[in-house]
């Protein structure tokens, strides 16, 4: 074999290692391409993580399209928060997350700007542990006093926990009182810690807040407090199968998956418009 090589005139051989490369560069392609047709790489925040986890099964099962799924927080810098995850170069073909994180990542260059799609509207609300007695939230004289004599409190480092530690309670006078006996939860659901009884009542979307076993839902913050998110879907710039993805999108923004959505505590931006 050495023999053979050395008979063959150098820029010849140069030009069949070239070639050689080429093809194990487009086996390599195909076989990449070949491996996204009929599955989707996708990424939800725990705002619309109930409605999706119903919705992801039947849409697999309509179109046989498998979905790889993983969960991260729209914000907060945790290790597995979706635009940390985007930074350090994980590939997903869509994700799902609060409008204003999926605006930061439109400005980054992360994603399909013309692909994006509002999805729900969602409100903070409060638990306490299962057989814990209620506290009154109903309105904001109410909701201060509550505060103010809990023992320990518990808030989202997310899009929810972002508005109530840096606007809310600054705003209201007290944050200065409660930020001592206040914990930002990173990585999992605020309820999950209210029923382990690490803190006595936590905040977080209602939709994070009713799927947890060990909890009472107390209900939602007073209107006049209250900061509506909006969570919205794209295909990331890194997409590997857009046309699936593009499927997906319209399925959860359709007005047929509405009652599913509405029955996880969310409520459908397509119920507000004219869209079919």
């Amino acid at each position: 074999m050495k023999n053979l090589i050395k008979k063959i005139p150098h820029n010849t051989l140069i030009i069949l290692l070239a070639l050689a490369l080429t093809a194990c560069q487009s086996f390599s392609g195909n076989s990449i391409e070949a491996k996204a047709e009929g599955q989707l790489k996708v990424i939800s925040s725990g705002g619309f993580a109930a409605a999706y986890d119903v919705l992801g099964p039947q849409f697999e099962q309509q179109t046989g399209i498998k979905l790889e799924t993983a969960y991260g927080s729209s914000s907060g810098g945790a290790y597995d928060s979706i635009p940390v995850r985007l930074a350090r170069g994980e590939v997903f073909d869509v994700i799902i997350l609060s409008q204003s994180s999926l605006n930061n990542l439109n400005s980054k260059g992360e994603v399909d700007s013309e692909s994006r799609v509002d999805l729900v509207h969602s409100v903070i609300g409060m638990a306490v542990k299962s057989g814990a007695e209620k506290p009154d939230i109903t309105t904001k004289e109410a909701f201060i006093e509550t505060l103010l004599e809990a023992e320990s409190i518990g808030y989202s480092a997310s899009a929810s926990g972002t508005y109530l530690s840096g606007v809310l309670f600054p705003e209201m006078g007290i944050w200065d009182r409660i930020k001592p006996k206040s914990k930002r939860i990173l990585s999992e659901r605020v309820a999950s810690v209210v029923a382990r009884g690490e803190v006595e009542i936590g905040f977080q979307q209602v939709s994070e807040i009713l799927p947890i076993e060990g909890v009472d839902y107390v209900g939602q913050i007073p209107a006049e407090l209250q900061k509506t998110t909006t969570f919205s879907a794209a295909i990331t710039k890194r997409a590997l199968n857009k046309s699936d993805a593009k499927r997906l999108l319209d399925y959860l923004s359709s007005r047929q998956v509405a009652p599913i959505i509405v029955s996880t505590g969310l409520k459908p931006v397509v119920l507000e418009s004219n869209i079919q």
